[in-house]
């Protein structure tokens, strides 16, 4: 069983910051790719940032130059630093990790954190 934790969400001010910390624990050899997702009331699951075990990442559009995702100090691991956030990012936030059944296989396993609420209000 494998298991996402998020920390960071909370309630932020326009042009304000939130960083947001996800680990993965349980039954895992490695990791192909962990991201970010948002998810605002009547609206889709959407990506906001992912990376992969090599270092690449992608973002969307709406938070480029404001978002850095980065993996973290710590073993499976993920942070999104969020920069001068908006109320348009109120959402959501569900961290992501694409994991391979077992080091021998290509087939891989979707894994959701819980969510976590960032609000950005005034």
């Amino acid at each position: 069983q494998v298991q996402l934790v998020e920390s960071g969400g909370g309630l932020v001010q326009p042009g304000g910051s939130l960083r947001l910390a996800c680990a993965a624990s349980g039954s895992i050899f490695s990791i192909n790719t962990m991201g970010w997702y948002r998810q605002a009331p009547g609206k889709q699951r959407e990506l906001v940032a992912r990376i992969t075990s090599g270092g690449s990442t992608n973002y969307a559009d709406s938070v480029k130059g404001r978002f850095t995702i980065s993996r973290g100090n710590a073993k499976n691991t993920v942070d999104l630093q969020m920069n001068s956030l908006t109320p348009e990012d109120t959402a959501v936030y569900y961290c992501n990790a694409v994991i391979p059944v077992d080091y021998r296989s290509t087939h891989t396993r979707n894994y959701w954190g819980q969510g976590t609420q960032v609000t950005v209000s005034s």
